[in-house]
C-alpha cells in the first residue's frame, strides 16, 4: 500500500541501529519518508518511487573494506538534494572520489562539539552560540574530501564534520542529526527537507482518507476479519476499516481469562454499542485457564497461549461466510524488520500478537491499513477517527496478558488478586496525572507469601511488585521515578484495599539488562 500523491523521500539503510529515528524526525515534519535497505535499491526501484529527496543513513561497516555496502553510482547523477550521515557520509566521499581512512586517532564516540567555519544553507539556525553540542560514532574519517565538496564544519576528531557540494545540493556530516544527544539536530532535518522542496503534506487527515479509498478498493464487496485485542494498534485498524466498508467487517475479541479488571466488557461496550461494529466476544476464560492450570515455565505458557489463541480465532472465524481478507495492525517497524539490512528473516513476531499462519491455512489475503505508521501516528490516527483519548492513550499491554505478570504457577485466585492490585495502582497514578509521562506500568503478583502484621492478626499473604518504565518505543526503558510519598500512599492502598496482598515492592531495574515485562 504505497503512498503515491505525496512527496517521497528515500533513506537508504546501510544498518545503523538509529535509522528508524531519522524516518521518525521526518515524519514529524510531515513529509512521508520509506527506509530501504542499501541491498534492494535500484535505479529502477529509485525511479518508481521518484522520490524528491534521499538520505543515506550511517551503518556498522568500513568503507575500507572491499565490499562493503555501497549506493548505486548511478544516484548521484538522478538529480534530487541527498544528505548522508556519518557511514553515508564516507560512501558518499569514497564513491565521488573523496578518500576514507581507518584509525589514525580520529575516531569519535559520543559527545563532540562542531565549530561552522563557512555559511551554509543547510545550517540555518545552527551556530548561534558558537558551537553545536553533536553526538559521534564514528572509527573511520574521511582524510579527502570529494571534488566540489567544501568544509563547512570540524570537530577535535572529525576535520570534515559537515561536508557540502552545494551546487549539486549534497550534503554530508559526520555526526548522527536524529539522536537525542545532538539536541538541535531536527533543525538539520528541517532545513534539508525545506532546500528539497517538500512542503509538508503528509498528515493524518490525508492519510485517513486514502487509506479509506485503498481498503475500499482492496476489499471490494468481501468480508474482513480482525481480531480485536483491544490494545491500541487493533483498535485504531478496526475503526479505520469499519469506516471503509462498515458491515462488511466482523471483529473476534477472544477472551482468555487473562485480562485487567473489567476490560472485556469495556471493549466489547466501546466497539459494540458506541461504535456500531460488529463483535463476537468469544468467552473462552475456561479452555485457557484449563491448559494453564499448574504451567509455570513463561516460554510455555507463551506457546500454550499462542496456540490456543489460533485455534479459538479459526473457529469463530470459520463461521463467517464470505470471508477473505484478514485484518492486522501491523506497525511500520515491523514492516522494516521484515526487510532487516542483514537479509535474514523478519524478527519473529509473537502468534498470541497477530494470528500468524493463519491468512495461509484459511486462504485469506491481508489488510494492514496501518503498514505505513510509527505507534505515535497511530495514536494520531486514532484521534482523527474519534476514537476516546484515554483508549488511545493506554499503555502496550502483552498478548498473554496477566499470564506474565504471574511469575509462577497461574491460579484464579492469583489472577484475581493481581487485577484488583493492578487497578488500584493505575487509579493512583491517574489520580496523580502520572499517566500520560510512563511508558507502561502495572502490577506483578510474586510466587512467595510473606508474613504480615494487621490489626492485631498474623497475615501470611502474596507479596507484589510495582512497575512503570519510561520509554520511546520499547526497546530499552528506565524506571519511573516515583516519589517515596507516592509509593508509600500507593503501598498502603494496595495493601487495605485487595484482600491476598500483604506486602508491596519497587521494581527500578532498567532493560537492558531486565526486560519490561516479568516473564
Amino acid at each position: 500500500m504505497a503512498m503515491t500523491q505525496h512527496d517521497r523521500l528515500l533513506i537508504i539503510d546501510f544498518g545503523s541501529q538509529v535509522t528508524q529515528l531519522i524516518a521518525r524526525r521526518l515524519r514529524e515534519l510531515n513529509v512521508y519518508c520509506e527506509i530501504h535497505p542499501y541491498q534492494g535499491v535500484t535505479m529502477d526501484m529509485v525511479r518508481a518511487m521518484a522520490p524528491k529527496a534521499i538520505i543515506f543513513s550511517g551503518g556498522p561497516d568500513s568503507v575500507t573494506r572491499e565490499g562493503s555496502p555501497r549506493a548505486p553510482q548511478e544516484i548521484f547523477d538522478y538529480g534530487v538534494p541527498i544528505l548522508g550521515i556519518c557511514y553515508g557520509q564516507q560512501v558518499m566521499m569514497q564513491q565521488l572520489g573523496g578518500r576514507v581512512e581507518s584509525g589514525h586517532g580520529t575516531a569519535e564516540f559520543g559527545r563532540a562539539y562542531v565549530e561552522q567555519k563557512a555559511q551554509l544553507d543547510l545550517l540555518d539556525g545552527w551556530f548561534t552560540e558558537g558551537r553545536e553540542q553533536v553526538w559521534m560514532s564514528h572509527g573511520d574519517h574521511v582524510a579527502e574530501i570529494a571534488p566540489g565538496f567544501e568544509v563547512y564544519g570540524t570537530s577535535p576528531g572529525a576535520p570534515f564534520a559537515i561536508t557540502a557540494d552545494a551546487s549539486r545540493h549534497f550534503y554530508a556530516v559526520q555526526f548522527h542529526p536524529e539522536v537525542h544527544h545532538t539536541p538541535r539536530g531536527a533543525k538539520l532535518y528541517e532545513n534539508f527537507v525545506k532546500l528539497a522542496g517538500f512542503t509538508g503534506d503528509w498528515t493524518m487527515g490525508a492519510y485517513r482518507q486514502e487509506a479509506i479509498d485503498k481498503i475500499r478498493q482492496q476489499v471490494g464487496d468481501a468480508k474482513v476479519i480482525c481480531g480485536l485485542s483491544g490494545g491500541v494498534d487493533s483498535s485504531v485498524a478496526a475503526a479505520l476499516i469499519h469506516e471503509a466498508i462498515g458491515d462488511q467487517l466482523t471483529c473476534v475479541f477472544v477472551d482468555h481469562g487473562l485480562l485487567r479488571l473489567n476490560e472485556a466488557e469495556e471493549v466489547v461496550t466501546m466497539f459494540r454499542d458506541h461504535m456500531n461494529l460488529q463483535v463476537i466476544h468469544a468467552q473462552e476464560q475456561e479452555l485457557f485457564l484449563g491448559e494453564l492450570d499448574g504451567v509455570s515455565d513463561p516460554e510455555t505458557k507463551r506457546k500454550i497461549i499462542g496456540k490456543l489463541f489460533i485455534d479459538v480465532f479459526q473457529k469463530y472465524a470459520n463461521d463467517i461466510e464470505g470471508a477473505q481478507f484478514l485484518a492486522q495492525g501491523t506497525l511500520y517497524p515491523d514492516v522494516i524488520e521484515s526487510v532487516s539490512f542483514s537479509g535474514g528473516p523478519s524478527v519473529t513476531i509473537k502468534s498470541h500478537h497477530n494470528v500468524g499462519g493463519l491468512p495461509e491455512k484459511m486462504g485469506l489475503k491481508l489488510v494492514e491499513p496501518l503498514r505505513e505508521l510509527f505507534k505515535d501516528e497511530v495514536r494520531d490516527l486514532g484521534r482523527e477517527l474519534g476514537l476516546p483519548a484515554h483508549f488511545i492513550g493506554r499503555h502496550p499491554f502483552p498478548g498473554p496478558g496477566l499470564a506474565i505478570r504471574c511469575p509462577g504457577e497461574i491460579t484464579r485466585e492469583k489472577l484475581e488478586i493481581l487485577r484488583k492490585a493492578d487497578a488500584v495502582y493505575i487509579d493512583q497514578i491517574r489520580k496523580h496525572g502520572l499517566y500520560d509521562d510512563i511508558w507502561q506500568a502495572f502490577v506483578a503478583i510474586l510466587p512467595v507469601r510473606t508474613v504480615g502484621v494487621m490489626g492485631d492478626g498474623r497475615t501470611y499473604d502474596y507479596a507484589c511488585a510495582l512497575r512503570a518504565v519510561t520509554s520511546v518505543d520499547g526497546m530499552t526503558a528506565d524506571y519511573y521515578p516515583f516519589t517515596h510519598d507516592f509509593l508509600g500512599e500507593t503501598a498502603t492502598r494496595i495493601i487495605n484495599e485487595v484482600k491476598g496482598i500483604n506486602r508491596c515492592t519497587y521494581d527500578i531495574t532498567s532493560k537492558p539488562p531486565g526486560t519490561i515485562e516479568w516473564e
